[in-house]
């Protein structure tokens, strides 16, 4: 009788749970909640030279699977019109493997509908359209990629706008206003020791002539570069003046880390590993590159608006140290950090081998295992590789070395042969 009542008890529970279970609710698709506009109008965007830009496609039609992305450096000239596809819409590309200096067609990547460009520069400015191939056009950006005039190191505070103006004829009334913008100074890149924090100003210009096709939150305000600019305004866009990249010196102390959980712990004392042999939390890369040839080497994660720093074992390489004070025009470092938070080794030495790390917003992000190994270019001979004098000289004494061990060998053996007949002669 008891385990009938159970029975029944039990049953009633499961009725219970499963005429009170409801079903979640299907997400919406994020296109099917904004519609495309109905004139197409392009979003100004600006960015330092040599980050990784991301345009999201913010609108498309619930049916298309693929976007194919557009790119023009005018309106109006469709002769000079490219198309970036991968013809599915969802192109991977290798980071690791994008070139220094290369077209954009060897630089770009489609992720989600979304157009990344790895290491932009100021040749990659101009219009984006995310469409179809059937050339149907569903979102714009203007695009304008400036390049640092200086990278300076600053111990004071600046005010965070410098304005130029410009007057027309006969007019009190300034035509435009170009000013630098500055961003908020980015948190200290490392923590427990000396540390950096960076900030970017970008140039942008003031005017009440702007092309209304070219949208921002503030309408008579545009980047320099942007095409919402007039072409009068030929000076501006010539001198391109304003953007810059500054840096202090900083330091900060790390936060306490968080104690791994207490089932991990469990589960690695079960298995009779101590705690210090736990998984380590900051991944671990391997890279093997050919001397002489320029490497890049970017930070796993990082984002334009992050602060990045960089190591080479326990040694720190500063900005101050390769940067300050010199104008980008000047001749370059072989060792720096470029505007894009990127190392750059112009060209790599194989010297330069050993555990880089990177910081990413104050905290340890990647390990990287970096080997630079000397290879023959093109049409080049063994011997005329520098090494080879010292290789040759390394070979012939190792040689020398073994073959005075082996006649020590034999002569000892013969020796020892000769001594023992004479003995045994001796004794007959």
């Amino acid at each position: 009788m008891p385990s009938i009542i159970s029975v029944l008890f039990l049953h009633l529970l499961l009725s219970l749970e499963v005429w009170s279970y409801e079903a979640p609710e299907d997400k919406q698709d994020v296109f099917a909640r904004k519609a495309c506009p109905a004139f197409l109008t392009f979003t100004n965007t600006a960015y330092l030279a040599g980050v990784t830009v991301e345009l999201p496609c913010h609108c498309k039609p619930q049916q298309m699977q693929s976007v194919v992305w557009f790119f023009t450096k005018h309106l109006g000239g469709s002769q000079d019109t490219r198309v970036l596809t991968d013809h599915h819409g969802n192109k991977l590309l290798d980071t690791s493997k994008v070139p220094h200096s290369g077209d954009l067609r060897s630089r770009f990547s489609i992720r989600l509908f979304s157009l990344l460009i790895f290491r932009a520069g100021p040749d990659d400015s101009g219009v984006y359209i995310c469409g179809s191939p059937h050339k149907d056009f569903f979102y714009g950006y203007d695009l304008d990629i400036q390049e640092a005039h200086a990278i300076s190191f600053t111990q004071r505070l600046t005010s965070n706008k410098k304005v130029k103006e410009r007057k027309g004829l006969g007019s009190a009334q300034p035509l435009y206003r170009v000013f630098t913008s500055f961003r908020p100074w980015s948190v200290c890149d490392r923590c427990g020791v000396p540390g950096e924090q960076v900030r970017v100003g970008l140039c942008y210009v003031h005017s009440n002539f702007l092309h209304v096709r070219y949208r921002r939150a503030n309408q008579t305000v545009a980047s320099c570069g942007s095409g919402a600019v007039p072409r009068a305004f030929s000076r501006l866009k010539q001198s391109r003046v304003g953007a810059k990249l500054e840096f202090k010196s900083c330091q900060v102390t790390c936060p306490n880390k968080a104690p791994p959980p207490s089932k991990l712990q469990a589960l690695m004392a079960f298995l009779g590993y101590s705690s210090a042999s736990m998984p380590a939390s900051v991944p671990v890369f391997y890279l093997n590159h050919p001397a002489e040839r320029v490497l890049t080497l970017g930070c796993p994660g990082a984002r334009p608006n992050m602060a990045v720093a960089w190591d080479r074992g326990s040694e720190p390489i500063y900005r101050s140290e390769h940067s300050a004070g010199r104008n980008i025009s000047a001749t370059p470092l072989r060792l720096l950090i470029d505007t894009g938070h990127h190392l750059v080794f112009t060209p790599a030495k194989t010297q330069d081998s050993g555990v880089y790390y990177c910081w990413l917003q104050g905290r340890q992000a990647a390990e990287i295992h970096l080997l630079v190994y000397a290879h023959l270019r093109r049409g080049q001979s063994v011997t005329s590789h520098p090494d080879f004098p010292a290789a040759v000289r390394t070979v012939l004494k190792s040689y020398a070395a073994m073959t005075a061990v082996f006649c020590l060998l034999v002569f000892g053996r013969a020796g020892v042969r000769h001594y023992r007949d004479t003995r045994e002669t001796h004794l007959d």
